[in-house]
């Protein structure tokens, strides 16, 4: 059977459409544009927030998720929207020096993307058990922790001085969108939260007249209004993503490469693998289909879908929970749909002035919206950990893993001789990975007392015996 012919179905309530299926083509189109305003927010205020083009992320969200698809041979429904593995290894890497500017981060990610694909290949032949012994529940969820954490100081530093009320009611509506409205509502709540900052900020520009901050990028405070659309009205109708990025990079570039720049986003790599393998996971759940061998394969797609972005200068993709959320709530898993949603995400990349729009969203709201979505990406390590049943009172836990987060976070660092540095998320990643596997397996019977007294203070303590090691064995 070809790979483009779905059988067409009319369910009945309830009834699931599986990914070989699908509705009728009018229904199919509804779902693939639902799919795009689902993935939407998150997908293009990440590439602003990394100082790359957006229009250009959403036009390469389109064209990755059709490579997604194809090799995956249409088994594994998922959209490929920008990823935020990589946010804070950006931020670390403009932080260097003047001289890594967006080729060398687009150049970094590449190299990122080319890695991602080497474990796919991997995980193709090797079962995706080599995952979990190299990188288990507890390493994974430390690494993606400390991702999360460390882009703290790029929010208070950049985007919440510029207009500290705007982001505080921005972050106040996302939190409200997130939890208290209904179904597909909160699922778009990064979407929903940036057009109430847009128009909040609009409406202060009227009633109070410009406000004077220190843009991002910028040293000096100056006069400026919250919203600014000459971009917008200079910008045409359609045509391909073009002209300059902040730092004077054209939008579509060619990558520079830097080992500093690579070491630092290689981290990102673990939390994509994490991404993805769950992913797969979630849907074969969903759909009730075996979806272990196609698992290496949906790995290394996201990674050669994200060097092939790179290498244009577009952003880093993964597979989106948002659009899991959508297969959820409609029980549609058909991949039809998914390239509708592509197609319509390419022709929003061939508009200009929509990208204008989208870069002109002013720093106060990006302030609200990253205040809790990069609180969200370090949470879901502590996600990982609660769903696996870590447990801190077993020292291989407590022990191996707090050095390489608090080095993370903090953005302690390591020099080697005069030129280079080892810090940061990089250094943190490192020591995470090789502290636990250091100990892991070679605790005496009564070591650890501290930590588990610090967990189980009312238990029984004398030997380690009855906790659970980090793989799932006692």
């Amino acid at each position: 059977m070809s790979m483009f012919k779905w059988d067409v179905v009319d369910p009945g309530p309830g009834e699931a459409v599986l990914p070989h299926q699908r509705l009728p083509w009018g229904k199919t189109i509804g779902l693939g544009a639902q799919h795009v305003v689902a993935m939407f927010g998150a997908t293009f205020v990440f590439p602003l927030v990394m100082g790359l083009d957006a229009n250009l992320a959403i036009m390469f969200s389109g064209l990755c998720t059709i490579l997604f698809l194809l090799i995956v041979q249409n088994r594994v429904p998922s959209y490929l929207g920008t990823s935020a593995s990589f946010v804070a290894s950006v931020a670390a890497i403009r932080a260097l020096d003047e001289g890594n500017d967006s080729s060398y981060v687009t150049g970094a990610i590449l190299v990122g993307g080319l890695v991602l694909a080497a474990v796919g290949v991997l995980v193709h032949f090797a079962g995706a058990e080599l995952i979990h012994k190299v990188l288990p529940p507890a390493v994974t969820g430390a690494v993606v922790m400390l991702i999360g954490f460390n882009l703290a100081p790029v929010v208070a530093g950049i985007y919440w001085p510029q207009d500290q009320w705007v982001a505080l009611l921005t972050a106040a509506f996302m939190v409200f969108a997130a939890v208290a409205l209904p179904g597909f509502w909160s699922r778009i709540a990064v979407f929903l939260a940036l057009i109430f900052g847009y128009l909040l900020s609009w409406f202060a520009d009227l009633v109070f007249g410009p406000i004077t901050s220190v843009l991002g990028g910028a040293t000096e405070a100056t006069e400026h209004d919250r919203v600014s659309w000459a971009g917008v009205k200079a910008a045409d109708w359609i045509g391909l993503p073009s002209g300059t990025l902040s730092d004077g990079v054209s939008v579509v570039h060619g990558p520079s490469f830097s080992l500093t720049a690579i070491l630092l986003v290689l981290p990102g790599v673990i939390a994509l693998v994490a991404e993805n393998t769950g992913h797969v996971k979630a849907v074969a759940e969903m759909t009730g289909e075996n979806l272990d061998p196609y698992m290496g394969r949906a790995i290394g797609a996201d990674g050669i879908a994200t060097a092939f972005a790179s290498a244009f200068g577009g952003s880093p993709t993964t597979t989106y929970a948002e659009n899991i959320g959508v297969m959820g709530a409609t029980r549609v898993y058909s991949t039809a749909a998914y390239y509708v949603a592509a197609a319509v995400a390419i022709l929003l990349g061939l508009c200009p002035k929509f990208g204008a729009i989208v870069n002109a969203t002013p720093g106060g709201v990006l302030g609200g919206i990253t205040v809790v979505l990069y609180g969200m990406i370090g949470l879901v390590g502590a996600k990982i950990w609660v769903e696996n049943n870590v447990d801190f009172g077993n020292p291989v836990n407590m022990v191996g893993l707090a050095g390489g987060i608090i080095a993370g976070i903090g953005g302690v660092t390591l020099t080697f001789g005069d030129d280079f540095q080892l810090g940061g998320i990089a250094l943190g990643t490192i020591l995470v990975i090789v502290f636990f596997h250091l100990v892991n397996g070679r605790g005496a019977a009564t070591s650890g007392a501290v930590t588990r007294n610090l967990s189980h203070p009312e238990g029984d303590h004398g030997t380690t015996g009855t906790h659970k090691n980090t793989d799932g064995t006692r």
